[in-house]
């Protein structure tokens, strides 16, 4: 009769564990989906691509997390996940960025993000300024002030030390504020 109860026992246990990795992984989805769609959305400029690499990064942590693997960040892992999705993608360079269409038939996107009007030009003017860093600042000044991560974060997300994140904000804040005073001010 024990027999029976060592088989179950087994069983129970792993539909709890089951249980418990499936309620963790929406709890993160909950959390986290937003801030890492408005990253991915910064990063590529295009929704419906930022929206493609959010699901898929949360189908390919899924599959992490159901092979009973361990995530102690789960925020860092998603970012990390979402970042190499997003540096993939670049190299494959599938569909038209959205420079290229503004540049080529005006096409300009309705930001449903800005309600304020007068906030569109300087939005547009910080995110031009952004863009025209390097990669490795641009990434780590729109994860420390765009989605409010922290350093620690940053540096799991990215595979580096703290330190050298640190160092890429700050470098990265130096090098805009050379290129704010260069540009000029826009007529308000």
């Amino acid at each position: 009769m024990s027999t029976p109860i060592m088989k179950k026992a087994p069983h129970t246990r792993q539909a709890k564990w089951a249980k418990d990795v499936e309620k963790g992984f929406l709890a993160a989805y909950d959390e986290h989906s937003d801030a890492l769609f408005r990253h991915c959305l910064i990063r590529v400029r295009d929704r419906e691509v930022a929206k493609d690499l959010v699901q898929e990064t949360f189908s390919r942590t899924w599959v992490y997390l159901s092979e009973g693997k361990k995530v102690e960040y789960i925020r860092a892992f998603l970012y990390r996940i979402a970042n190499n999705l997003i540096v993939d993608g670049s190299r494959k360079k599938k569909s038209s960025s959205l420079d290229a269409m503004m540049d080529d038939d005006g096409f300009e996107p309705k930001d449903e993000s800005i309600r304020d009007p007068a906030d569109k030009p300087a939005a547009r003017e910080a995110l031009a300024m952004l863009k025209s860093l390097d990669e490795i600042y641009r990434t780590a000044i729109t994860m420390r002030f765009i989605d409010e991560m922290t350093p620690r974060e940053i540096a799991n997300a990215l595979g580096v030390s703290e330190n050298v994140v640190s160092v890429r904000i700050h470098r990265g804040i130096e090098r805009l504020s050379k290129i704010m005073n260069q540009t000029p001010k826009m007529a308000l």
